[in-house]
């Protein structure tokens, strides 16, 4: 962001932009989103959409960064953190945050994730590290061992890995709402965690 809002009325014009960014990225994709029509829909001058932002690509992480705080929103407390309650629970918990994360404009996620560019200092990575500690915290909620932090770090990504494959890929058959998909969801999730019990 190249002017960041101080007053009441300057954050009011930056939201108006963002959401006008929004719906007009979500439409059009990344390769048709310009200032010109993002201005045009916010109900501003192309010079007003500048003052607070550079270029295109500073919008788009402006919408990147509220879509990924969307996102860790729907997961936070989805695994049960603090409470003592059964695997079972925790993971189906877990996994209803996940589909609802991945449920959030779903057709905003599939652009952000696969046609914007990332910025140099992109919100991506912080993001990244709170999605990997919430995957690391259900990993570490199942250990009935003391596993080194580099191996429950690791069963994490893996984990982590192999839920996202599954999800990004029933969010492009339009598969996210089928019943299955979170009882097939669970049951991955519990028989890798269990075996990981049990192998210690």
């Amino acid at each position: 962001m190249r002017k960041a809002p101080r007053q009441q009325r300057s954050r009011v014009t930056v939201d108006v932009i963002v959401e006008a960014a929004t719906r007009v990225l979500a439409r059009r994709g990344w390769a048709r989103f310009t200032t010109n029509e993002i201005a045009a829909v916010a109900g501003v001058s192309v010079g007003s959409l500048y003052q607070y932002f550079p270029d295109k690509l500073a919008i788009a992480e402006a919408i990147r960064e509220r879509h990924l705080d969307e996102v860790l929103a729907a997961l936070s407390g989805a695994g049960g953190d603090g409470e003592p309650i059964a695997l079972e629970q925790r993971v189906a918990r877990f996994v209803d945050g996940v589909i609802a994360a991945h449920s959030v404009d779903q057709a905003l996620h599939r652009i952000l994730l696969d046609e914007v560019p990332l910025a140099p200092r992109s919100s991506h990575a912080e993001f990244e590290a709170q999605y990997q500690r919430r995957y690391r915290a259900l990993v570490a909620a199942s250990a009935n061992t003391e596993h080194g932090d580099d191996e429950e770090d690791m069963a994490a990504r893996v984990l982590s890995s192999a839920v996202e494959g599954v999800v990004h890929a029933a969010a492009h058959r339009g598969d996210m709402a089928l019943p299955a998909l979170r009882s097939e969801l669970v049951r991955l999730i519990l028989a890798y965690l269990r075996d990981r019990q049990r192998t210690g």
